[in-house]
This record gives C-alpha cells, sequence and structure tokens, in this order.
C-alpha cells in the first residue's frame, strides 16, 4: 500500500509531514469533506502521537473549518457554546479527543447528544508498512541516517503503535551519540532491547 505524506508547517522541531496509511487514510478522506458531517461536526479520536493534533492543525490551516485539540479536557459549557457559535456560522467543526474506555464521556446532556449525533472519526493501529514509513519520518526529523533496511526490520520487531515508531527512533539517536558510532543494526538491537526487553521472541 503506498504512503502519502501531508505537508505542515510545523517548525523544524518536529516532524514537516504526516503520513498516510492504513491507520488513518479513511480519517482523512473524512477530513476533506466537512460540508458532509452531521451538523457539520466530527470528533476525531487516536491514541497518543497519532498524529491528531498535526491533523487538525492541517484540517484548519487549509481552510476546512474551526479545530479545537483537546476537547475532551475543555470546559464542557464552552465547549457547548462553542459549537453553539460553528452552526450559527455554519463552520464545520473538528473536535480531537484521546481515546476514552467506553467513549467520551460528557456530564452536560445538550452537548453529549450533539457530540453523540457528530462523525465519529478514529486513528486505528499501523500496519507494517505504516510503521516503517513513521520510522523513517521521525529518522528525518532528527537528521539521523537510518539507512533503507531500518524501517523494514524495526517495523517488524516494534510495538505496533504511533508512539513506538518515535520511541525507537528516539532510542537509535541517543545510542548512536553514545557509541559515537552510525545508527547500525547492532543499535537498532539494542535500541529494541531496551525498549522491549532481551528476551522478547520479535528479536530472535
Amino acid at each position: 500500500m503506498s504512503q502519502i505524506a501531508l505537508p505542515l508547517k510545523v517548525g523544524a522541531s518536529g516532524p514537516s509531514r504526516i503520513v498516510l496509511g492504513n491507520a488513518n487514510t479513511a480519517a482523512v478522506e473524512a477530513l476533506a469533506t466537512p460540508q458532509a458531517w452531521p451538523f457539520r461536526t466530527a470528533v476525531l479520536a487516536g491514541p497518543p502521537r497519532s498524529g491528531k493534533s498535526l491533523l487538525a492543525r492541517w484540517f484548519a490551516e487549509s481552510g476546512g473549518g474551526e479545530a479545537i485539540d483537546d476537547a475532551d479536557r475543555m470546559d464542557e459549557t464552552e465547549l457547548f457554546h462553542r459549537w453553539n457559535r460553528a452552526q450559527e456560522a455554519a463552520l464545520p467543526l473538528l473536535l480531537v479527543t484521546g481515546l476514552h474506555e467506553g467513549g467520551w464521556t460528557i456530564a452536560l446532556a445538550d452537548l453529549a447528544s450533539r457530540i453523540k449525533a457528530a462523525l465519529q472519526l478514529e486513528i486505528g493501529v499501523p500496519d507494517d508498512a505504516m510503521m516503517a514509513e513513521l520510522i523513517a519520518l521521525h529518522g528525518e526529523a532528527r537528521a539521523l541516517p537510518l539507512g533503507p533496511d531500518a524501517g523494514t526490520y524495526l517495523a517488524a520487531r516494534s510495538e505496533r503503535s504511533h508512539l513506538a515508531a518515535e520511541q525507537v527512533v528516539e532510542a537509535i539517536d541517543r545510542l548512536s551519540l553514545e557509541r559515537k558510532a552510525p545508527p547500525g543494526p547492532a543499535i537498532w538491537r539494542e535500541a529494541l532491547e531496551q525498549l522491549l526487553g532481551p528476551d522478547e521472541p520479535r528479536l530472535i
């Protein structure tokens, strides 16, 4: 499956693009048609470091509508007012949240009914192909020369998550600096051992 990147103005300290793959393509496609959302409102949920905040920023900067990051941490009355203002202005509204076991619990009944009626989008678990692209992306952000085989090797042995892709590259970068050596297979494996434990079956 091909991987696509969305250009973003996010500064030099982090990734400059979003990798699209199995975990987020459906959500990104839905973000492209906000006028089709129920009540022009969508809720985008995802695990830590999965790019949901960057997607919200891309959505807002590309003229899709208004985006509220960490909406689940916002005062419910204020969020309800923001929803009403967006409705009055016929402005699409994207609400970004973390993943909640059993769903996002909202005490304010009027807000809860409106959020329940919104389009529900979720960023899922990346497959090996997307993991390899994420690892390459984080390597690029750190100017870390991982080499063409690193993504395939690491993706097959890492935990399957956006956060794990970031963590393994961070560990490789640190070990490479400590060893004063380029990040080759020995350092890849050592990074995995530090994150997963030396007895992890995937490392055999």
